[in-house]
This record gives C-alpha cells, sequence and structure tokens, in this order.
C-alpha cells in the first residue's frame, strides 16, 4: 500500500510579502458629554480571502458602516479595496457609536488601496460625515464639540458635511472645508477646493435675539411674584411659586426669557454645543438668549436627568445658562425630582453606566410652580374640596431635602380683574427689569473684584461666602432671630443670606442691611406658599 502525505500551507511571512500591505491613517472625533475625543482611524489591507473587521469598541451604527462605505465607493465611481481590511479606531477603551466615521473611513481605505499622496496632510486633518449609499454625505452632530477639540489639537482644518459649515464656523479660526459627497472630500484632500470655496455661506456667525419672547408689560398686578422673579434671574436661586388654576404662575414664568441678561460668547457658544450634540434643528446660529425649557410633567427619570442608550443629555443640561420651568411640580416622578438635588447644588450631573461614565453640565435656574392641593383652591377665595389626608399626601409629593434647595417661595394669587381706563395703567415691562438685573449683576462683579482677596467667588452660584463684616449688625441679628423662629437648616440659612446678598446688589448696597434680609426672609416662608395655617 501507498501512503498518501498531508500538505499543509503555511504562509511565509518574509519582508517581501510584509512589503505588500497597505496602509494609511486619518484622523476623525468622538463625543463623549459635550466634550470631543480625537480618534485614530487606521487602515490596513492584506493581501487574502476577502474580510472585513472593524476594531475599537465600535457601536452598531460603527459596525455597519463599511457596507455604506463599500456602496458610496461604487456609487462614487472609485475602486473598493479587495483582501482581508482592518479598521482600528484607537483608542480601543473609547466607544465608538456615530456614523460620522463613516466619511474619514472612506477616505482612510481609498488611501491605503491607491497608495495616493495629498496635498492637504491627513495627520493635520479632522474629518467627519456620515455617507449615503450614493456617495453623498450627511450632517452629524457635535460638530461644534469636535471643531473645539481641533483647535485644541492645533489641527490646521477640519473637514465636514456642508450642512454642518456654519455650526463649525461658529469658533471662527478654524480651516473649514464643507463637502457635499466623497468626491468632494477627495477633492479637498488633493487642493482642488479651497476652505474659500469649500460651501461658505457668509463671513460670520448668524446671531439670533430675544425680541420675540413676551413681555411682562402685559401682566398686570402681581407686583410680589414679579419681584421674586426678579431676584431669582439676579442672583439665580430657585423659585416655587404655588396658586389656584389660573391665576397666572405658567404666563409670569413664560416671561422670564425677556428679562435674563443675554449670555456672553463663550457661554453661547457653550449652550450651542449642548443643542448640537442633541441634534437641535438650528444649531448653525450662535444664540445669545439663554435656553428656557418647560417638559410635562410625565416626562421620564432619564428624560429629566439623561441616559438612554447611548447617553443623551436630559432637560435639566439642555437647560443649561438658562431656565427650567417644571409646571404642575407635584405630578413629575418622585424619582425624578428627587434626582434633582445634585445638579441643583453642583451645577453638573454625572451619567454612570456598566459601560460608560459621562458628565454633563447643567447649571440651571428652576422655576417651578403647583397647586396649593389637589382641587387647587386651598389657600384662595374659593372652598377647598379636599380633605385634609389628601391635601397631605400632594404635598408631601416635594420631599423636604428638594424644598430646603429652593431659595424663593411665593403664593401667587389671581388678582381683581377691573377694566382698564383710557390709556391703561403703567406697567413696567420686561426691558426695565433685565436692565436692573444687568446693573445688579455688574455691581456683584466690581463688589467680587475689591473684595477678592477675603471672598471667593462660589464655584456653582457665583455669589460668596458671607462674612460678618459683609453684613450690618442689626442684619445679623435679624438673621439669627429668623433662623431659630423657622428653624432653617444650615443650607437654608446660607440660601437665605445669599437671596440677602442678591437684594443688596440690585441696589447697590455693599453691606446687607436687615431690609435686606428680612424680604429674603419672607420669600423663605414656605408655610403660606403650601397653605399651611
Amino acid at each position: 500500500m501507498s501512503s498518501v502525505g498531508c500538505r499543509c500551507f503555511i504562509p511565509n511571512y518574509t519582508r517581501e510579502n510584509l512589503s505588500t500591505n497597505k496602509y494609511s491613517l486619518f484622523w476623525g472625533s468622538a463625543n463623549v458629554g459635550i466634550e470631543a475625543l480625537p480618534v485614530q482611524i487606521e487602515a490596513f489591507i492584506s493581501a487574502g480571502l476577502p474580510k472585513h473587521t472593524v476594531v475599537g469598541l465600535p457601536r452598531g451604527a460603527v459596525r455597519e458602516s463599511l457596507d455604506r462605505i463599500f456602496a458610496a465607493l461604487r456609487s462614487s465611481g472609485l475602486p473598493v479595496p479587495r483582501g482581508a481590511i482592518t479598521i482600528n479606531l484607537a483608542p480601543a477603551e473609547l466607544k465608538k457609536e456615530s456614523a460620522s466615521f463613516d466619511l474619514p473611513v472612506a477616505l482612510a481605505l481609498f488611501t491605503a488601496d491607491s497608495g495616493r499622496t495629498w496635498k492637504l496632510k491627513p495627520n493635520e486633518m479632522v474629518i467627519m460625515g456620515e455617507l449615503a449609499l450614493d456617495g453623498s454625505v450627511r450632517p452629524v452632530r457635535g460638530v461644534l464639540s469636535m471643531a473645539l477639540r481641533a483647535r485644541m489639537d492645533a489641527r490646521t482644518g477640519i473637514i465636514v458635511p456642508h450642512e454642518n459649515v456654519d455650526e463649525a464656523r461658529l469658533l471662527g479660526d478654524l480651516q473649514i472645508y464643507g463637502v457635499r459627497s466623497l468626491n468632494d472630500a477627495l477633492a479637498v484632500m488633493s487642493g482642488r477646493i479651497s476652505a474659500e470655496s469649500a460651501g461658505l455661506t457668509d463671513s460670520g456667525p448668524r446671531v439670533t435675539s430675544a425680541s420675540s419672547e413676551p413681555d411682562f408689560s402685559d401682566v398686570a398686578g402681581h407686583p410680589v411674584t414679579k419681584r421674586a422673579l426678579e431676584i431669582a434671574c439676579a442672583g439665580g436661586h430657585h423659585l416655587l411659586m404655588s396658586g389656584p388654576p389660573g391665576c397666572g404662575k405658567t404666563m409670569l414664568a413664560r416671561r422670564i426669557p425677556g428679562i435674563m441678561p443675554v449670555l456672553d460668547r463663550d457661554k453661547a457658544i457653550e449652550v450651542t454645543r449642548i443643542h448640537s450634540l442633541q441634534g437641535s434643528a438650528d444649531t448653525n446660529r450662535l444664540t445669545f438668549t439663554p435656553p428656557f425649557r418647560a417638559p410635562h410633567h410625565t416626562l421620564s427619570h432619564a428624560g429629566l436627568i439623561g441616559g438612554g442608550n447611548p447617553l443623551r443629555p436630559g432637560e435639566i443640561t439642555l437647560a443649561h445658562r438658562g431656565v427650567l420651568f417644571l409646571d404642575e411640580f407635584p405630578e413629575f416622578a418622585r424619582n425624578a425630582l428627587e434626582s434633582l438635588r445634585q445638579p441643583l447644588e453642583d451645577g453638573f450631573v454625572v451619567l454612570a453606566r456598566a459601560e460608560s461614565r459621562v458628565r454633563y453640565p447643567s447649571r440651571f435656574l428652576m422655576v417651578a410652580a403647583m397647586n396649593p392641593c389637589p382641587c387647587g383652591r386651598w389657600g384662595s377665595r374659593q372652598a377647598c374640596r379636599c380633605p385634609p389626608p389628601a391635601r397631605m399626601r400632594y404635598q408631601n409629593k416635594i420631599s423636604g431635602p428638594l424644598i430646603d434647595r429652593i431659595d424663593l417661595f411665593v403664593d401667587v394669587q389671581p388678582p381683581e380683574f377691573s377694566v382698564p381706563s383710557q390709556g391703561g395703567n403703567q406697567v413696567e415691562s420686561s426691558t426695565s427689569i433685565r436692565e436692573r438685573i444687568v446693573r445688579g449683576q455688574h455691581y456683584r462683579k466690581l463688589r467680587l473684584r475689591r473684595n477678592a482677596d477675603r471672598a471667593p467667588e462660589s464655584r456653582f452660584t457665583r455669589s460668596v461666602v458671607i462674612r460678618e463684616e459683609e453684613m450690618e449688625g442689626a442684619a445679623m441679628v435679624l438673621l439669627n432671630e429668623a433662623s431659630q423662629t423657622l428653624g432653617l437648616s444650615l443650607r437654608a440659612v446660607h440660601r437665605v443670606v445669599r437671596v440677602s446678598r442678591t437684594i443688596a446688589d440690585l441696589a447697590g448696597e455693599p453691606l446687607i442691611s436687615d431690609e435686606a434680609v428680612a424680604e429674603a426672609v419672607q420669600f423663605r416662608k414656605f408655610s403660606q406658599v403650601f397653605g399651611e395655617d
């Protein structure tokens, strides 16, 4: 008998074989929270059976990217690489979950397969964009954060979808190339399309104004509530309004954006970055108006604080540098309300999951509105129909620790109806209220600058830690008496002092007077808000 030998093929990894491998490197960016991190995109093509692999913790949209990229290459009249293809997205421990990697991966594959050299150096560019099957480039989220990161990393320019050009140009100091297709991106890399002709539409960022905001001149009466809103906006103090249905709580809250000072450029960019990450309709405009968010009371815990898969910012982050209005306050889910404790104190929220940890800014002014009881008539001129246990259960939906973090409590009652006389009554406009707030904040900045050596600025409230030499003697005595009478916690006492300091700043007074403390204490009496005797 003759024996048949077994022949095994062992690849010969010689220097000549390794030289046939093809490699290229490009740069993209991934959003983590509102920040962006650089991502190194490596394409490696070797001889062998067709095999496509994407490594570096790709999520679903990234794992599917090669199917879109191959179709886009064919539709653009470009060759599709053959062989064993490996795409590496580094750092490997960072999850990649955005389709914005489509365009840089396609350029990396084409470069590795063709061996092309580019006029623009890939190492100096950051590229982002989602590819359609026909080779066109679709807009992506978070372009402003990616552009900020590219500037921090000293990149010379970025390639973005044409629809994202105006958003990327809000920074004003990067070479921005807007592309509509994969072939446009190749032309940019070849130097055939300059930044000046790459889809730029104007000479600077557009700005939105607050001219369409409802005005306080439309509101008659409610002097105490208007004063509370003025103090809240001037010092960033959280406020709770309580009153019967139809008394004007929501109407007053809707007019808060009209009296809030406009944002400076850095804060406006910060707000735009958040809304860009969320995918808002218009992030190509730089808005200096503080955001106003008014979610429905059926909002979930994740919708309010943030969450989901992948993690997305919640309403408290979308209200960053602006107002979060919570109407029907006790009707929100208990766990959602309790999760507000830490953001109200710290100005940020940390979302920790098994596979990721993200920090979102949440420096907002919370304005809440509620009825004093389920029927809404307790404490009003109408008879309440609620039994005491039902009223108690309703009010207990708001926990004591959450109440302790609110600075101002206002009992809102409907004003007496009267037919206006000829010419009407003179009602103060939002513009005049905003001017007072701006003057008060300017005075506070000057005071902090003078006392910087002994009164450091607080990290969140932008107020100061009050010392005895900053209060009049009568004010200190009144504060001690009020804290004992009302049984205030140390946090509540500090908040009374902060409100007093804001009242003094609005009046242009260097020291906190007893009148300022008395007004702050009156707004601290939440017993009248809950209709207690």
